[in-house]
């Protein structure tokens, strides 16, 4: 049973264990030691141990063999016979898949060896030993079930699955989509289903620029030439994985004559993607596509999806085994991870096992020096470069050197270069045009700012692609693009246009970087490290681009009010909030989360000159969240509101894909209500409203509004009959009802 072990884990068994039966498992523990005569570990530490400690003690101290063979005896006797019953079964199915499976012979066991032996290089040590060891101990144990329930769609019947894994950039998609290759290259899972998967990143295919699907399929086979008759003559037996989707230009928009059904046939690699996810080439096969959030957004209405997962990866009692662990001292750990916990943005970057390893080690890197970590946590900017700063200069020196300087310098400026050029790896050749030697990059890996593809000879990657973004951001505030070797990096206004109007849904932190670059303490931290003032015209020329905005209505209508106001929220300075925020006439914003509620109204309560205000919440307002986070909502959303109160000449408010509850619907009513507020239009679609509720029908009773569009809503009976009260009043002005 140890090759089981090995494959998954003793974390998993280990955690279906309730508090009684863990405890109970820790003491059968004890007393098998002592019978077996083994080395002997400490009661104190085994009975403080959590799963994860005691799965990897249990390793560390016996291995696989002798480590399995007691767990398993012991949960025989707490008589959990159905995790030793799967474990068996498990075991069974490893053995049938090795010996009489159904790839036992032939292309197909050829292909799964060759998957299995590149998988187990791939994942060989990528960063510096610290990070490599976090990364083993912290990654999710659970993925076979995740895998298992991966292609069960509901309601699909025998129909091929397209499923659309998305999350936010670097929270473990692509770790988990190899990490499913490798399950499936053992026979671990999805077993009889598909006779060959293959992985596709779009960060690769890309720099094809043109393909047939024989071509991709024949890059992954082991010898030169692939079976692709043989592969492809049962299409309702391949799964293909599509990672990264972010990183081709593919929006899916294509009219069905430029599709390509002919797998031969070379084309444009993003035709090639659009036919294979609209269901013109192979249409029989499954799929599994992985992207970014903003990814999905664009294209979700143009591909039909069977089911739609959202990778996460640490969740909060994840993040705080994490610091827990890195930092020993357990008063120190709480008071760091306190500090994260309160930092609503930081504590959701930290969801992304890298990043919370960045901002564990950080934290206690400031707290060793004797320095107060509260001012860090202040803005993930400051979290950012602090560590980035501390990582070029050593524990024992308050200043870099020349060589780190420009071995950051040429950090920043590939950094640019990849984020311009859609390129997350890079090869020694952009590393050296860049200004990074050959000599330096030994010194970048052992930082742990850059780590080596292994698959790939002389490749190398940022920590994380939030990193790539802020050493991106930090050349804009260093340089002028003009002096960059690549002509693909343009100015720094492009990048705010670009970023703002979302052009590039990879762009993630690009520009709130940037603004928060520009914060008094964050330049004062960049020209202590550079040794020389800073350029002072950056900020004058952010703000000449957002005065561009003034009456520029279509341009105004292209902006994303979130990353508007993210951007203003991270830069931390009222004065140039109070300008900048001003310059729009309209606004259109979607708030996902409690994060989005702080920014926007942070940013709103300081707004004055709207006239038109468009936005969405989906279920934030109607969640079940215990009180005291409700209340905190609530603020928020009081402080969004006030721009009604403020703004008075809004003439139309647009509310989509929201639900209201009581409270949130009496908080916007009340700053409608003013007398002198003049709202002409209001559009509210696919708007839900909890309780049988007639303040928003008091709302529409507003004599100045003309124009009512409730399609897509739903209303109860009451409600309607409410509606239809209001239409009837003789103050009612309202001409048209959609």
């Amino acid at each position: 049973m140890a090759s089981f072990i090995s494959d998954f884990g003793l974390i998993w068994y280990l955690k279906e264990l309730n508090k009684q039966e863990f405890m109970k498992f820790k003491d059968f523990l004890i007393q098998e030691i002592l019978e077996l005569k083994l080395k002997q570990i400490s009661w104190t530490e085994v009975k403080k141990a959590s799963q994860e400690d005691l799965a990897n003690l249990l390793l560390k101290c016996y291995g696989e063999n002798q480590a399995w063979d007691m767990t398993f005896k012991i949960l025989q006797k707490i008589n959990r016979k159905d995790l030793t019953e799967r474990a068996r079964r498990k075991t069974a199915d490893v053995v049938d898949s090795s010996h009489i499976g159904l790839t036992d012979s032939g292309n197909p066991k050829l292909y799964r060896d060759h998957l299995k032996k590149k998988l187990t290089h791939v994942f060989s040590k990528v960063f510096n030993a610290t990070i490599q060891d976090f990364i083993k101990e912290t990654l999710i144990q659970d993925d076979f079930n995740t895998f298992e329930n991966f292609l069960i769609s509901k309601g699909t019947g025998k129909k091929p699955h397209m499923v659309f894994l998305k999350g936010m950039a670097g929270i473990g998609k692509t770790l988990m989509l190899k990490n499913l290759m490798l399950a499936w290259s053992k026979g671990l899972v999805f077993q009889n289903k598909f006779s060959y998967t293959f992985y596709f990143c779009c960060q690769d295919v890309k720099q094809l620029k043109t393909a047939s699907l024989a071509e991709l399929i024949s890059r992954e086979w082991p010898s030169p030439s692939a079976p692709i008759a043989e592969i492809l003559s049962q299409p309702e037996k391949l799964l293909f994985i599509i990672d990264s989707l972010e990183g081709i230009e593919c929006d899916m928009s294509e009219q069905e004559s430029e599709l390509c059904d002919n797998y031969t046939e070379k084309q444009p690699v993003n035709i090639l993607m659009s036919s294979l996810l609209r269901r013109k080439m192979l249409p029989e096969s499954s799929f599994l596509i992985a992207a970014t959030h903003e990814t999905f957004e664009k294209i979700e209405d143009r591909i039909q999806c069977t089911e739609v997962k959202t990778a996460t990866a640490f969740n909060e009692e994840s993040i705080k085994i994490c610091f827990h662990r890195l930092f020993q001292d357990r008063n120190r750990a709480q008071e760091a991870f306190s500090l994260v916990r309160k930092n609503v943005q930081l504590f959701t970057v930290c969801q992304a096992p890298l990043v919370c390893w960045m901002v564990a080690t950080c934290l206690k890197k400031e707290i060793e020096k004797g320095r107060n970590p509260v001012s860090i946590c202040r803005r993930i900017t400051s979290l950012y470069t602090t560590h980035i700063f501390n990582s070029f200069i050593p524990q024992s020196a308050q200043y870099p050197s020349k060589k780190s300087q420009d071995q950051l310098q040429g950090l920043c400026s590939l950094a640019a270069e990849g984020m311009w050029t859609d390129t997350f790896v890079f090869g020694v050749e952009a590393l050296r045009r860049n200004g990074i030697m050959d000599s330096d990059i030994p010194t970048l890996l052992d930082i742990g700012m850059l780590g080596k593809i292994r698959e790939l000879e002389n490749s190398y990657i940022f920590l994380h692609p939030s990193v790539q973004e802020v050493c991106a951001a930090i050349f804009y505030l260093l340089k002028s693009h003009v002096d960059h070797p690549s002509q693909d990096v343009k100015s720094i206004e492009t990048v705010l246009f670009m970023f703002l109007k979302k052009v590039k849904t990879q762009w993630i932190f690009l520009g709130c970087f940037i603004f928060g670059l520009l914060q008094k303490s964050e330049q004062e931290k960049l020209e202590e490290f550079f040794g020389h003032q800073l350029s002072q015209k950056i900020q004058h020329k952010l703000h000449q681009c957002l005065k561009t905005l003034n009456n520029n209505a279509e341009l105004q209508e292209q902006i994303d009010g979130m990353k508007l106001f993210s951007c203003l929220f991270e830069m931390e300075d009222e004065a140039f909030l109070v300008k900048a925020i001003n310059c729009m006439q309209q606004i259109n914003f979607v708030a996902k989360n409690y994060s989005d509620f702080i920014v926007s109204a942070y940013c709103l309560k300081h707004c004055s000159t709207l006239k038109k205000v468009s936005f969405s919440t989906y279920n934030v307002l109607n969640e079940e969240v215990d009180q005291r986070h409700m209340e905190k909502l609530l603020i928020c959303w009081n402080d969004i509101c006030s721009v009604f109160g403020k703004s008075k000449d809004i003439q139309v408010l647009q509310v989509k894909d929201t639900h209201f509850s009581e409270p949130a619907i009496q908080i916007l009513y009340e700053s409608l209500k003013c007398p002198s507020f003049t709202l002409n239009k209001l559009v509210a679609n696919n708007v839900y409203f909890s309780g049988d509720n007639h303040v928003f029908f008091e709302m529409i009773q507003n004599c100045s509004l003309q124009y009512l569009d409730l399609s897509c809503s739903f209303l109860s009976h009451s409600q309607v009959k409410l509606l239809g009260d209001v239409l009837n009043q003789a103050e009612c002005n309202i001409e048209k009802l959609v």
